[in-house]
C-alpha cells in the first residue's frame, strides 16, 4: 500500500467517522466508556500517565516535558489536539529512543479496529480517536504517556483514565464559554475535574480566582499541589533561564520557544518532572530547553513560499494563539522583539466565530501598524474577514480584509516601507495549519 493511498484512506476514514454523531463536541464519558469496554479497557493498561489541562500552554508544556523525558532516556507516548496539517500529529509513539508521529498504516489499522468495536453507534470523532490513541498506547511499550485534555476536563474524553501519576494545570483563562461557563471560577472547576486521589498536582502560576478553585478541588482529592510563583519559579537572568524550587536552583539555557509566556510553561514542565523524578539530571533539563519543538508557537518562517512572497527583508512569525490571554501573550512577546529590533508590525489574522476576537485584538492597539483580516478556509466556523477587520478597527488597529494569506502578502509587498516589516500570521491554529501547508511544512 503506497504512502499516498494510505494517507488518503486515513483522511477518508476520519471523514466517515465524523458522521457518527451530529455534534462535533458533546462532552460526556458514557459513549467512550462503553467503547473502551468492548476494546478490553486499554485506558486501564496505559504506561504511567501525566494528564494536562488548562486554557493556554497545554501543548507547549507537554512539548517541554517530552523533550526533558526523552533527554533523560525515557520513551514517551503523547496525545495532543488539535493538529495543524495532518491528524497524525495528535498521536506520537515512543519508538527508537525518540517519539515519532504515528504512521498512516498503523493509524489506519487502529482506527478500523476501534470503528469495528464501536459498530456504528453514536460517538464523536474526538472520542473515537481518543480510543484509538489508548489502544496504541496500551499495545506499545513506553515509560510515560503525556495526555492533553481536549476541552475542559471533567467531561473530556481523556478523563476516563483513573490513576494518572500527575495532574498538571497550565494557566486558566476564559475560552470555550459555551461549554465551560463564562467565569474563571466555573472554567477552573471544569479543569479541576481531572484531579484524582493519589496523583501529584502541579499548577502553573494562576490568577487568584482560578487558583482558589483549583486549590479547593485539589484539597477535596487529598492533593497538595506545587504552585507556580509560590513553590517554584522560573525567570530569565543574564540571558539564562533560572529555575528554583525547594530542591535548589537550575541554571539553564533560555527556552528555544520565544516569549515570556514560555517561561511559565517551561517552569511548569520542570516542576512536574522534578516532582516525579527528582533524580533527573541537569543535563536533561538543559537539552529540554534547547531541543524543544512545538510548531506555530511564535514560529519563525524565514524560508519557503510565504517568505518569498513577503516584502524584501521582512521578518515573519506564525502563532496559533486565539483567545484573550493568547493575544496578550503574543503582544507581550512582540513588544519584547520590538525592543531588540524595532520594525513596523503588520498582522495577518484569521479567527473563528467561536472565539472572542475583540479580546484577542485588544492587545495589539498601539503595537500593530495595521491588520489584514483573512478567512480561515479550513474551518466552517471561520469569521468573515470584513467582520474581523471591523473588530480590529473598533479595538484601535487600522485594518482591511483580504481573500487569503497569499493576497495579504501581495498587499504588504506592494506597500512602501521605511524599514522591512515584522509580519505575524495569527489568530487561529487552523490558520496556522493553512500557513504551514502553504509553506510546504509538515510537522514531524
Amino acid at each position: 500500500m503506497s504512502a499516498v493511498v494510505t494517507q488518503e484512506r486515513v483522511e477518508a476514514r476520519l471523514a466517515e467517522l465524523q458522521g457518527l454523531h451530529p455534534k462535533l463536541i458533546d462532552l460526556s464519558l458514557d459513549r467512550l466508556t462503553r467503547l473502551l469496554s468492548r476494546l478490553g479497557d486499554p485506558h486501564l493498561r496505559l504506561p504511567p500517565t501525566i494528564h494536562v489541562a488548562g486554557t493556554n500552554g497545554k501543548g507547549s508544556t507537554i512539548a517541554f516535558m517530552r523533550a526533558g523525558l526523552e533527554a533523560s532516556g525515557r520513551g514517551v507516548h503523547v496525545y495532543t489536539s488539535p493538529h495543524l496539517v495532518r491528524f497524525n500529529e495528535r498521536i506520537r509513539l515512543a519508538r527508537a529512543g525518540r517519539g515519532e508521529l504515528v504512521d498512516d498504516a498503523t493509524l489506519l489499522d487502529a482506527l478500523e479496529r476501534v470503528e469495528a468495536a464501536n459498530a456504528g453507534e453514536p460517538i464523536t470523532l474526538f472520542e473515537i480517536t481518543t480510543a484509538t490513541a489508548f489502544v496504541l498506547f496500551a499495545e506499545l511499550p513506553a515509560d510515560v504517556v503525556l495526555l492533553e485534555v481536549g476541552l475542559g476536563g471533567r467531561f473530556d474524553a481523556t478523563n476516563v483514565i483513573e490513576a494518572p501519576i500527575a495532574c498538571v494545570v497550565t494557566p486558566v483563562s476564559v475560552d470555550h464559554v459555551e461549554y465551560l461557563g463564562e467565569t474563571i471560577d466555573k472554567i477552573a472547576f471544569e479543569k479541576a475535574g481531572i484531579f484524582k486521589t493519589g496523583a501529584r498536582a502541579i499548577f502553573a502560576a494562576q490568577s487568584r480566582a482560578a487558583l482558589a478553585v483549583l486549590e479547593r478541588e485539589a484539597a477535596r482529592k487529598g492533593l497538595r499541589p506545587k504552585i507556580g510563583d509560590e513553590d517554584f519559579h522560573g525567570r530569565i537572568e543574564n540571558g539564562r533561564f533560572v529555575y528554583e524550587d525547594e530542591a535548589g536552583l537550575l541554571d539553564l539555557p533560555p527556552p528555544r520557544l520565544p516569549g515570556r509566556h514560555q517561561h511559565v510553561n517551561a517552569a511548569t514542565a520542570v516542576a512536574a518532572l522534578r516532582a516525579l523524578w527528582p533524580d533527573t539530571p541537569a543535563g536533561a533539563f538543559e537539552r529540554m530547553m534547547s531541543e524543544i519543538e512545538w510548531p506555530a508557537r511564535l514560529q519563525s518562517l524565514q524560508r519557503g513560499r510565504i517568505a518569498a512572497n513577503a516584502p524584501a527583508g521582512a521578518e515573519i512569525w506564525l502563532d496559533g494563539g486565539h483567545n484573550e490571554d493568547g493575544g496578550r501573550a503574543l503582544a507581550e512577546a512582540l513588544a519584547d522583539l520590538a525592543e531588540k529590533s524595532d520594525r513596523p508590525l503588520a498582522l495577518i489574522c484569521g479567527m473563528l466565530t467561536t472565539k472572542d476576537s475583540s479580546g484577542f485584538l485588544r492587545a495589539f492597539k498601539g503595537l500593530a501598524q495595521e491588520m489584514i483580516a483573512v478567512p480561515v478556509a479550513s474551518s466552517a466556523a471561520g469569521r468573515a474577514p470584513l467582520d474581523l477587520a471591523e473588530a480590529a478597527r473598533l479595538n484601535g488597529t487600522p485594518a482591511l480584509a483580504a481573500p487569503s494569506i497569499a493576497a495579504a502578502l501581495d498587499y504588504l509587498r506592494a506597500r512602501k516601507w521605511e524599514r522591512a516589516p515584522r509580519i505575524v500570521i495569527c489568530g487561529s491554529l487552523y490558520l496556522a495549519g493553512e500557513a504551514l501547508t502553504l509553506d510546504g511544512i509538515i510537522p514531524t
